[in-house]
């Protein structure tokens, strides 16, 4: 069974559920945008774009989405509802980046490093990551590397115990960099097979956030070359375009390769998933459905669009 295949049986209720409010935030605007027009004509491409902007997709994105359909109009001179949907969701899914599965190295542990500010449910998500590796019978080790807050520290320690992995950790106030050499050690002497890396949501500026970042890479590197392999970007859904703005600080600090989305369930917001990764062109690799340990779901843009879709 590959690393990707930990969805639940009741995966695509739960993203259906996660994704109601959502559903009727983005698609309810657009359904009462052209509710009674039989074809989708100026106006009607107006409502559409004021739908989707206050939809937290995001102008530059719904821009991109409103020219090709002002193409598609213009050259078939008009189309229905039917269309316009089939139309939508063939654009998103253009829009939305593919991720590529993990390529693991058989003589290394797989180094995921994950960046975002504090209160997005960082160390919960790497909590629940810790929990599908290991039922997917990997060897995981947590590094504690938000030294920054005890309580980050304490946070991850409980993950640690509840799933059953091993964690590095440091008293507070300890170097980062430090932190992250000593658990890569430790995880390549008992030959496991992830590390998951956590790191301080927020220092005094950007500077030095950007300055922490790279000396933790640049530490990690002395002990496996190429590692981190991954470096997973936590944004709160939630928070609809200021996840945006999270997204370029962190962006402008480190070189993110993938994202995480949490708390989609019960948010209207979840728009930005099609925003956030088109604008940055990053694969979004997880979302957070729900509270539950195994509520962190792979991303599928097919079923996330069918999903908003239905």
């Amino acid at each position: 069974m590959g690393i990707f295949n930990f969805f639940t049986k009741n995966k695509e209720e739960k993203l259906d559920k996660g994704l109601q409010k959502t559903k009727e935030n983005v698609f309810g605007k657009i359904s009462r945008a052209v509710a009674g027009r039989s074809t989708i004509d100026e106006l009607a491409l107006d409502d559409i774009e004021e739908a989707l902007i206050t939809s937290d997709i995001g102008v530059e994105t719904t821009l991109k989405i409103i020219e090709k359909l002002e193409t598609r109009v213009a050259r078939d001179k008009y189309i229905n509802t039917s269309e316009l949907n089939t139309f939508l969701k063939e654009e998103i899914s253009s829009l939305i980046c593919n991720y590529d599965d993990y390529q693991y190295d058989s003589d290394n542990p797989h180094v995921i490093m994950v960046v975002g500010v504090n209160g997005v449910g960082k160390t919960t998500t790497i909590g629940k990551l810790a929990y599908q590796f290991k039922k997917q019978g990997k060897k995981v080790v947590l590094g504690a590397a938000d030294t920054f807050r005890a309580a980050a520290v304490d946070q991850l320690d409980i993950w640690a115990k509840k799933v059953g992995v091993d964690i590095v950790k440091q008293e507070m106030g300890s170097d980062p960099a430090s932190v992250c050499f000593d658990t890569l050690q430790s995880a390549c002497a008992s030959k496991a097979d992830i590390v998951i890396i956590d790191t301080a949501g927020r220092l005094h500026n950007k500077v030095n956030l950007m300055n922490e970042l790279k000396k933790i890479k640049n530490v990690m590197s002395k002990v496996i070359s190429n590692a981190p392999h991954d470096v997973l970007l936590v944004v709160d859904a939630s928070t609809g375009q200021n996840a945006i703005e999270q997204a370029t600080h962190f962006t402008n600090s480190t070189e993110v390769t993938s994202l995480a989305l949490t708390k989609l369930d019960g948010t209207a917001k979840g728009g930005v998933v099609i925003g956030i990764s088109d604008q940055f062109q990053i694969p979004v690799r997880y979302i957070g459905v729900g509270e539950g340990i195994e509520d962190l779901q792979i991303f599928d843009k097919n079923t996330f669009i069918d999903t908003l879709f239905k």
